[in-house]
């Protein structure tokens, strides 16, 4: 399973980077609008994404800054948001890789900020959770970006493991 959350973070800094990249194109009116989307806007998505990864590395390693919620905006600039995005995903990938399979297997306990009280797991369904959670939410920011005539932009799995990623084909 290792090599798994492996490839799954490398896909996860691949994929933010390529998002990053078409954000970028946007005026700043657009990167905020509100378009209906859970967090509002590309702002408020982005946003909600490093600080959910703040939480569960906390979580995780008991380091780092961690929000109270789950609407923080952490930068309110593109530029700072996209330097601690690139930040975390490298801080995501150390932890990934001092990992071992018992460790992967072994429990968490935490309480979500959402409905409080002790939740107990196996480390590797949280960390599924994590990425997966990545995932869902660059996805809105794809439509999002859509809607506003921003750049298609692939954010597949297969399209990184054909990619820079081929190392992961045979894991």
């Amino acid at each position: 399973m290792h090599d798994h959350y492996r490839m799954f973070s490398a896909y996860n800094s691949w994929a933010n980077a390529r998002l990053y990249d078409a954000v970028a194109r946007l005026d700043d009116a657009d990167y905020r609008r509100d378009l209906g989307a859970f967090f509002g806007s590309i702002h408020g998505t982005l946003n909600h994404l490093l600080a959910a990864d703040r939480i569960w590395l906390k979580r995780f390693t008991g380091a780092g800054d961690a929000p109270t919620s789950l609407d923080a905006i952490l930068h309110e600039d593109f530029a700072g948001l996209r330097a601690a995005r690139t930040a975390e995903d490298e801080r995501i990938a150390a932890f990934i890789d001092s990992l071992n399979e018992a460790q992967i297997a072994a429990d968490v306990t935490y309480s979500p900020l959402s409905n409080p009280g002790n939740i107990t797991h196996p480390l590797g369904l949280a960390l599924t959770h994590v990425f997966n959670h990545q995932t869902h939410h660059r996805g809105q920011c794809h439509a999002m970006l859509t809607a506003l005539g921003g750049p298609s932009v692939p954010l597949d799995l297969v399209y990184f493991v054909r990619s820079e990623g081929k190392a992961f084909l045979h894991i």
